[in-house]
């Protein structure tokens, strides 16, 4: 087994480690949501997950004294204040609640001459049992298989999108969105009207209500018709219900040997086939 196989662990059994993780981006989104100028896509507010740190991070918040972002590390479970990519504080989330780490980082960041997380309010519910959780704990050993899996899928977007890189308009930035949490890029096969458009959008859930595990997904836009679809990448299968889309779960990645190799060769086979369809 190899070294990243054993940290993507059971893809099935890390439902607890992703509600604790989506429940702690939200602090982050919301410094961002406080302290950037909105854009109309809301890309303001989402998220990168970096490899190399092996943390989610917001845009960078402001110039005063440096550029500075927020950080959020899953394995250990902490919050991060960053100046110039520099880790200059942070707060271990075990044993805290939300309200007493919300208070912590408004804090840090009215002493950066920034406004407070708590200023801003998401415009999205989040699932039952994020808005729900009470307290953060790190006693949850999926956190870093949840990480491993964010790293699967950010290394294999980004290249992914360099195979793409002579589209246009061709792939977005890879970033996180911390509605559903999942991290893509959405691959504009031409210029238009967002909502009729040809594009497809390529990424990772970590798991919701269509599959409790990680997932990798492509999907094509304007919605396919079910029942024209062609035939799936292995090790892959066409998901119908809700929403039209190429899916590959954490499970079917993991049944084959090398987990990187298989879910490029299925994301750029799969977008290929969505794409002969849009563009029939």
């Amino acid at each position: 087994m190899t070294d990243i196989t054993q940290r993507l662990g059971n893809p099935k059994a890390l439902s607890s480690a992703r509600t604790i993780a989506h429940a702690a981006v939200q602090p982050l989104t919301k410094s961002a949501r406080a302290n950037l100028r909105p854009v109309t896509d809301d890309s303001h507010s989402n998220l990168q997950w970096s490899t190399n740190v092996q943390m989610f991070l917001t845009h960078d918040l402001g110039e005063y004294a440096g550029r500075h972002q927020i950080g959020l590390s899953l394995a250990p479970l902490r919050l991060i204040v960053l100046r110039d990519r520099q880790n200059i504080d942070e707060l271990s989330l075990e044993g805290q609640s939300l309200p007493q780490v919300e208070d912590w980082l408004d804090h840090r960041l009215q002493d950066l001459g920034l406004e407070p997380a708590s200023s801003a309010q998401i415009p999205y519910a989040l699932p039952d049992d994020v808005a729900d959780l009470k307290g953060f704990s790190e006693g949850n050993a999926g956190l870093d298989s949840l990480a491993a899996w964010f790293s699967l899928a950010a290394d294999t977007l980004e290249n992914f999108a360099l195979e793409l890189s002579d589209l246009d308009p061709g792939p977005s930035a890879i970033r996180c969105w911390p509605h559903h949490f999942d991290i893509a890029t959405y691959v504009a096969l031409e210029r238009g009207d967002v909502e009729t458009a040809r594009g497809i959008g390529v990424g990772l859930s970590p798991g919701d209500d269509a599959y409790d595990q990680p997932y990798f997904y492509v999907n094509p836009w304007p919605r396919l018709d079910p029942t024209g679809l062609p035939n799936a990448i292995a090790p892959g299968h066409w998901h119908v219900e809700g929403f039209v889309g190429s899916i590959a779960t954490g499970a079917e990645i993991l049944a084959l040997k090398d987990p990187s190799a298989t879910t490029s060769r299925f994301l750029l086979g799969s977008f290929k086939a969505s794409r002969g369809v849009l563009e029939a």
